[in-house]
């Protein structure tokens, strides 16, 4: 049968999402996706996600390889269309490569959209939380770590404890059990802290940060529920309630977001 043409009218929407956030993730990462569908994708929010090449073990020199590729993948985020924020989902690649970096690689494919960074973004969340003086927890070797904690020192917090994992490869960092998380993130809070950081887009921490804040007393920041909350606060969208993503979420983004702040 011959197809037939309808001469109907059509209506069209000015975007088929009224909101759109773009990700910039790892080509191994396992664990921003879901985290993101969980806390940001709603019937005003739409994700639109890229991925960057990159090989295991966590190095500063492989981290920073990724750089020249960034302005590529976020390319292909929706050509020549807007995006509301833009968030490039590797805490420990935007130590090694710094904010204003990556923020300078996206700007050049996808110029006018805010970007995001994990670190970044948690920086921006402590100032909201009021804290200063923070315990850290990656799962990173100490090398790694160490960088990670002269970011924070350099922007002007008090480190009361440091403590790593030693894992290399972010794929196995993505299979640490959420109960073995809860139990580390306790046991690397410092008494004197203000608030704890669990550092690393690859860790499921994002939901459990409810739980973790429940047994230490502290606010805690994680990188995926950081940048979900900027990624929200710059779309202008409440976060849903019920969440189980912490205080941090019960708490307004400041609407003028500067990466690295």
């Amino acid at each position: 049968m011959t197809p037939s043409l309808l001469s109907q009218a059509l209506a069209f929407d000015a975007r088929a999402m009224e909101k759109r956030v773009g990700l910039v993730l790892l080509s191994t990462d396992h664990s921003t996706e879901a985290d993101f569908a969980r806390l940001v994708a709603g019937p005003r929010i739409g994700l639109f996600a890229t991925r960057v090449e990159y090989a295991n073990p966590v190095t500063a020199e492989n981290l920073r390889a990724m750089e020249p590729r960034l302005g590529a993948a976020a390319a292909l985020l929706l050509p020549d269309e807007p995006l509301d924020a833009i968030c490039f989902s590797c805490t420990s690649a935007s130590v090694a490569i710094g904010d204003a970096a990556v923020e300078a690689a996206i700007a050049r494919a996808k110029p006018g959209a805010p970007v995001v960074t994990p670190p970044g973004a948690a920086t921006r969340a402590f100032g909201r939380l009021g804290a200063r003086r923070i315990s850290l927890l990656t799962p990173y070797t100490v090398e790694t770590t160490a960088g990670m904690a002269a970011y924070f020192e350099a922007r002007g917090f008090a480190l009361a404890s440091v403590a790593c994992l030693g894992l290399e490869d972010d794929r196995e960092m993505a299979r640490i059990a959420p109960a073995s998380l809860v139990e580390a993130a306790v046991a690397a809070t410092h008494a004197d802290a203000e608030a704890l950081f669990v550092s690393c887009t690859a860790l499921r921490s994002a939901s459990i940060a409810a739980q973790v804040e429940a047994r230490i007393g502290r606010p805690v920041v994680t990188s995926n529920q950081a940048t979900a909350w900027a990624c929200l606060g710059l779309c202008g969208v409440a976060p849903a309630p019920g969440l189980g993503a912490g205080r941090l979420f019960d708490l307004p983004f400041e609407p003028c977001f500067e990466p690295g702040a």
